[in-house]
C-alpha cells in the first residue's frame, strides 16, 4: 500500500490512548485528527486536527472523517450505529461498526464468545437481585457483579461477598436504568493478556502473554513475558487469536484472560482497541501495540511482536488527589537506569486515574519490576 503524505487517521477519542497511537503514526509520517467531547484533550493537543463534539453526533463523525485514510477508535463507547452510517458513506471505519456492536454489550460479549467454542465462566443476564440470590445458590460466593456498557477500570464492577451487599452494588452500579450481569468468580492463579494484532487480509501477529496485576479493579502492574508454564501461555495465546477472529477483529485488542488455581485458561473480556496492558510494548518489543494498530487498519504489513530485552515490567502513575494536575519528581524518576517515563498529559488529575506509566526492561522480571517500581515511587501526581 502506497500511503499519501501526509496521510490522516482519524481517531474517536482523545485520551492516553490515541495520544500513544498519534505519537507511532508521526514516525510513519501520518497525521491524526481527533474527536473528544470537550477540547484540549492529551491527544488533541499534539493532533493535527481537533474536532470537539460527541462520539455520536453524525455530523461531527462525518467532520472527523473527512479527507482521512481510515477511521479508528481509542475506546468501545462509541454508538455503533452511528459509526454504520459512517462507513456506509465508503469512509473505512476499523474495527468496523459490527464487530463493535458484538463485544460493547459485555454480555452479548460473552454470550458470542460461548457460542464460539471459546471458554468463558459461568454467568447470568440480571433483571432483578432475585437473580443474584439464584445464582449464588448454584456458584456460591464471592460473585462479580457487572455493568453491561461503559464501564472500565472498576467503574461498572463490583465483587460480591454477602447477600447484603447485593442492593448496595445494584444501587452503585446504577441498576435499574442500567443494565448488569453477573459472574461466577473464578478461583484464579493469575490475570493474563494478550494483546493480539489483525490485518484487514487476516494476518494475525500475537504478542507475548503477560501476567496483569490489578488493585481495586484497576491495571497497577503488567510483567512481560507472564511467569507462566509453556503450555499454559499456548493455550492464552490460542484463545485470545480465536477470540479476536471470531469478531472478525481489524486492529489490536487486547484480550483479558484468567488462570485458573485447576490451570484452566479462562476467557474474561476483549478490548477492540489498544489495551492498558500493551503498553510494555512501546519500548519492549520491535513494533509496539500502536504501531500495529495503525499497520492493521491500513493493511500494512504486521511488525514482529518480539520482545527485544528477556523481561519488561509496566507500572501505571495514578492520580493520588483531587485537582489540576501536576507531576512531582520527574527527576528522579530519570534518574533510574532503564526507566522509560510516560506522563499523558491530562489536565485534571483524580485519586485512581490514570496520568501516566514507567516501562523498565531486564534480564529478570524482578530486577524490570524493581526498577519500574522505584521510578514510580518517585513520581506524585
Amino acid at each position: 500500500m502506497s500511503l499519501p503524505y501526509p496521510g490522516r487517521i482519524g481517531i474517536l477519542g482523545g485520551g492516553q490512548l490515541a495520544r500513544m497511537t498519534a505519537e507511532a503514526a508521526s514516525r510513519l509520517g501520518l497525521e491524526v485528527a481527533i474527536l473528544e467531547r470537550e477540547p484540549g484533550s492529551p491527544a488533541a493537543r499534539i493532533a493535527a486536527r481537533e474536532v470537539v463534539g460527541a462520539w455520536d453526533d453524525r455530523a461531527k463523525l462525518a467532520d472527523l472523517a473527512a479527507d482521512t485514510l481510515v477511521v479508528t477508535l481509542e475506546n468501545e463507547f462509541v454508538d455503533a450505529p452511528a459509526l454504520a452510517e459512517l462507513a456506509a458513506t465508503g469512509v473505512p471505519v476499523f474495527p468496523t461498526p459490527h464487530t463493535l456492536a458484538t463485544v460493547q454489550d459485555k454480555l452479548e460479549q460473552k454470550r458470542f464468545m460461548r457460542a464460539a467454542g471459546v471458554p468463558v465462566p459461568e454467568f447470568i443476564e440480571v433483571t432483578s437481585p432475585d437473580d443474584i440470590a439464584h445464582a449464588t445458590e448454584e456458584w456460591g460466593w464471592p460473585l462479580v457483579l457487572k455493568a453491561r456498557r461503559n464501564s472500565y477500570d472498576g467503574y461498572g464492577n463490583a465483587t460480591l461477598h454477602a447477600a447484603d451487599e447485593v442492593a448496595p452494588a445494584c444501587e452503585r452500579l446504577g441498576w435499574p436504568q442500567r443494565q448488569l450481569f453477573a459472574e461466577a468468580w473464578v478461583p484464579f492463579t493469575r490475570e493474563l493478556a494478550v494483546m493480539v494484532a489483525r490485518g484487514r487480509s487476516g494476518a494475525t501477529a500475537v504478542y507475548p502473554v503477560v501476567e496483569t496485576v490489578q488493585r481495586n479493579h484497576i491495571c497497577h502492574i503488567v510483567r512481560a513475558p507472564a511467569p507462566i508454564a509453556p503450555a499454559v501461555a499456548a493455550r492464552a495465546a490460542e484463545i485470545a487469536r480465536m477470540a479476536v477472529a471470531a469478531i472478525d477483529g481489524i486492529g489490536v485488542f487486547g484480550v483479558e484472560l484468567f488462570e485458573s488455581e485447576d490451570g484452566r485458561v479462562l476467557y474474561n473480556e476483549i478490548a477492540p482497541r489498544p489495551h492498558n496492558s500493551g503498553h510494555y510494548t512501546i519500548e519492549g518489543c520491535v513494533t509496539s501495540q500502536f504501531e500495529n494498530h495503525l499497520r492493521a487498519v491500513l493493511s500494512l504489513p504486521l511488525g514482529s511482536t518480539e520482545m527485544v530485552a528477556p523481561a519488561a515490567v509496566m507500572v501505571n502513575l495514578l492520580g493520588a488527589r483531587e485537582g489540576p494536575a501536576h507531576a512531582d519528581g520527574i527527576a528522579d524518576a530519570l534518574a533510574v537506569p532503564g526507566a522509560h517515563l510516560h506522563i499523558y498529559g491530562k489536565l485534571i488529575s483524580r485519586s485512581g486515574r490514570k496520568m501516566g506509566h514507567i516501562t523498565a526492561l531486564a534480564t529478570t522480571l524482578a530486577e524490570a519490576e524493581a526498577r519500574a517500581q522505584a521510578a514510580a515511587d518517585a513520581i506524585t501526581l
